[in-house]
């Protein structure tokens, strides 16, 4: 054997030891011999080798600075092995076990961290089993990692933590790292912008509401849902005081019933039983009223267990007024507690003071709709209402698959009576024969007045016409023979009848109103007693479609021309600015007026390029005044149901007025307020761009739309044009006169300029300056004019004296 040479080992287990052995022996030897000063040694080969005590102290320096490290961190942090037992812990880790009475031996090292997760159900920690199997997936299955946030309160706060875990060795782990770190922060970051949004969302869904509510019972109805569906209150409810005994009463709420939390009535009372209530103070104070935690709120104390039981945290009180006074409250109840902070309470305050205005608003509409929409003399459906009733049942015929019939009455001799015996008992008999009328229909739904002297009626289901001519023949005879008292005398009427019946005169309320006026005409002409309507379509056809081709050729040879009519203020007389009208000049048969052509250019789509070309001679007109120097005025031009609907309509405005930085300030543009209202959401967009360019807007024809007020606060407008039948009714009747008394106020509360159209009497001008219109337009100052006779009466200079009222 040779030295160093170790004997031959009966097996391998017995050769590995003595190797071992001999490695020791060699390895002490060595730091006897180096007296300890040297870590390695190198042999012939080159080969080096780390002594023991050097190794044991690298590992040691390198255990020293990993602690370190991982103590510096702020996370909770342990490593486990790889049976997930806690071989080492952060010092922020033995903190927080320390803090929470979590201290074991050695702060938990050695536990088995999969078992005390795996037992933490029933505990207050369901997501423990969800964390062991995330850590087992990290140790066991090859996942690279896991995570979750969980809630972690103490007794003294709530407090949220994410947990990672991540293997110690990417190849084969045998071991992982799970840190939890404290993540309250941003949690209650993250839950103040959900809350504030969720708030926004409920500001935006109620301010909708708002612009289309048509009354009280909606409104509180649906703002109340809006608050817990899209503002994530656990409940909310309205209360309306009644002004007298200024008790409070729950008209409207969502989520719990309002008993729950108002066992008592609410009060402004001083002397009231619950007049500390935060209800009451809110209703008394006109201030809102907070509690940001039941728990503190001695007021609640009585009412506490029950608040608490329903999961309430939170609650506010919001006084919503009416004419300056406290009319109602809404009472906001939350189930966390804290978040009526100062940026909620802002978002809060401006949706009580939207929904304030929105009351005085639907008190306004609601007389307003009432004079929109029925007759005030005798309480019927006006003409617009009508057609809209008329449309109902025509969607229910076409359903059902039966004809229907309208029926246009109209009152002979009614002018003799209304004349010689007086308004007084002309208005008794109108509202007589409209008694007599909703007798005989049995609904006064199916009847209107839809003139002076002139009733309507809708038969919704016909079965067959000659039942409709026997109906009509007894009716009439009905009629005749009834008597009508007035001024101790009796009075027997005659009508005549003109009859339209769906499907065959018209497959639209329009069209059968229409018809059957036609038929009614007919019969005042003929003599007859009623006509049913007859259509000469092939006539119609051929003049019509003659008229479309027409047209079309004066487009092509511009025939259009355009006539302005003058405004002009009402106070001082001085000419305010003009309406552009478009003329046909036919060459054949001269300037054809435009109740023939226009319906045709809207029917046939021509109207779009015909206003289009409208618009850019106004813009063309105006510019040259400015530039020849004319006393230039502002033109409107009419916009056409068409022409707002395309979407290239508001690139064609901006390209018109392209041509010249002044061209946006000599325009306007005027839109009727049925067009606005077909699409109110693409009216408002729209209206915006065109303001946005320095164009102002005007609504035409203001109060022959449907349901216009509810947006008209929203609308961006500049003008309102009162339409000119109620202009015309304004000197007839004490209800035309305060129906536009009220639009005027109105407007001017929202800050727009008002311009009565079609003023033809010096009494109608009169009454308009008593009232506070700013300007007119109509026959009594001028009739449209051609442009160079436009600019020779009105466009010289303000010496010429001729642009004045008083002139």
């Amino acid at each position: 054997m040779k030295p160093n040479e170790l004997p031959p080992a009966d097996d391998v287990s017995e050769e590995i030891a003595r190797l071992i052995e001999s490695f020791h022996v060699i390895e002490q030897r060595l730091e006897e011999l180096t007296g300890g000063e040297v870590d390695t040694v190198t042999d012939q080969l080159g080969r080096t080798s780390l002594l023991r005590r050097s190794q044991e102290h690298s590992r040691h320096n390198e255990a020293v600075k990993q602690a370190a490290i991982l103590d510096a961190l702020p996370a909770h942090i342990a490593v486990l092995d790889a049976q997930g037992s806690i071989v080492a812990v952060n010092e922020a880790w033995r903190c927080f076990a320390t803090a929470n009475a979590l201290q074991g031996p050695r702060y938990a090292v050695g536990v088995n961290y999969l078992k005390v997760c795996d037992d933490a159900i029933g505990d207050g920690g369901s997501e423990g089993p969800i964390v062991s199997a995330g850590i087992r997936a990290v140790l066991m299955e090859g996942a690279k990692s896991f995570s979750i946030e969980y809630p972690c309160d103490s007794t003294t706060e709530q407090r949220w933590f994410l947990l990672t875990v991540t293997p110690l060795a990417q190849q084969r782990p045998n071991g992982v790292v799970v840190m939890h770190l404290n993540i309250t922060e941003q949690k209650i970051g993250e839950n103040r912008i959900r809350r504030l949004n969720r708030v926004y969302a409920m500001l935006s869904g109620i301010n909708a509401l708002i612009v289309r509510a048509r009354g009280y019972d909606e409104l509180f109805r649906e703002a109340s849902r809006l608050a817990v569906d899209l503002g994530a209150f656990k409940m909310a409810w309205i209360g309306v005081m009644d002004p007298l005994t200024l008790e409070c009463k729950a008209v409207a709420s969502h989520g719990s019933e309002p008993g729950n939390v108002n066992p008592i009535p609410p009060s402004a009372r001083v002397d009231a039983p619950s007049s500390d209530r935060p209800a009451c103070r809110a209703l008394r104070s006109s201030q809102p009223v907070i509690c940001n935690d039941i728990e503190s709120d001695l007021a609640m104390a009585p009412f506490r267990a029950e608040l608490r039981g329903g999961g309430y945290r939170s609650f506010g009180y919001f006084p919503l007024t009416l004419h300056g006074q406290p009319w109602a409250v809404m009472a906001l109840f939350s189930g966390e507690a804290g978040i009526f902070d100062a940026q909620e309470m802002q978002l809060l305050q401006e949706l009580a003071g939207d929904i304030s205005f929105a009351l005085d608003h639907i008190e306004k509409l609601e007389r307003l709709e009432y004079l929109a929409y029925f007759d005030v003399l005798t309480g019927l459906a006006n003409r617009t209402l009508f057609l809209d009733r008329v449309t109902w049942h025509l969607l229910a015929a076409i359903a059902g698959g039966h004809p229907m019939a309208v029926f246009l009455f109209d009152l002979e001799r009614f002018k003799n009576i209304n004349d010689s015996l007086g308004q007084v008992t002309g208005d008794e008999l109108l509202r007589q024969v409209a008694a007599w009328l909703v007798q005989q229909m049995g609904d006064a739904g199916l009847v209107a007045r839809i003139g002076s002297d002139r009733f309507a009626a809708v038969l919704p289901r016909v079965t067959r016409l000659g039942g409709v001519r026997q109906l009509l023949e007894q009716t009439l005879m009905a009629f005749l023979n009834h008597s009508f008292p007035l001024n101790e005398a009796v009075f027997r009427i005659s009508v005549k009848v003109g009859v339209a019946v769906f499907p065959d005169d018209g497959a639209s309320a329009e069209s059968l109103f229409k018809n059957a006026e036609a038929a009614l005409k007919k019969a005042k002409s003929s003599g007859d007693r009623y006509l049913f309507y007859t259509p000469q379509m092939t006539a119609s056809v051929a003049s019509k479609l003659a008229l479309e081709n027409q047209l079309r050729q004066a487009l092509e040879n511009e025939e259009f021309v355009l006539h302005y009519q003058p405004k002009v203020d009402l106070r001082s007389g001085l000419l305010t600015g003009a309406e552009a009208l478009i003329r046909w000049n036919d060459p054949r048969t001269g300037l054809v007026p435009p109740t023939q052509f226009i319906p045709i250019l809207e029917e046939t789509g021509l109207i779009y390029e015909v206003g289009r070309w409208a618009l850019r001679s106004a813009v063309s007109d105006y510019l040259r005044w400015r530039r020849d120097g004319f006393s230039a005025v502002r033109i409107a031009v009419n916009v056409s149901p068409l022409q707002l609907r395309n979407r290239d309509f508001i690139a064609e405005v901006e390209q018109a007025i392209s041509i010249d930085p002044q061209a946006a300030a000599g325009l306007e543009l005027e839109i009727t307020e049925s067009l606005i209202m077909e699409d109110v959401l693409h009216s408002i967009s729209s209206l915006r761009a065109i303001r946005a360019m320095g164009v102002r807007v005007a609504i035409d024809d203001f109060g022959t739309g449907f349901s216009s007020l509810s947006y008209l606060s929203k609308l961006p407008v500049d003008t309102l044009k009162i339409d000119r039948s109620f202009v015309v009714d304004m000197t007839t009747s004490s209800e035309g006169l305060a129906l536009v008394s009220t639009i005027i106020t109105l407007a001017h509360s929202l800050k727009l300029n008002v311009v009565a159209e079609g003023v033809e009497t010096e009494a109608q001008r009169r009454l308009l300056q008593e009232l506070v219109c700013n300007e007119m337009q109509g026959y009594l100052f001028s009739r449209p004019l051609p442009c160079d006779a436009f600019e020779a009466l009105y466009l010289d200079p303000p010496a010429g004296g001729a642009d004045r009222l008083d002139a």
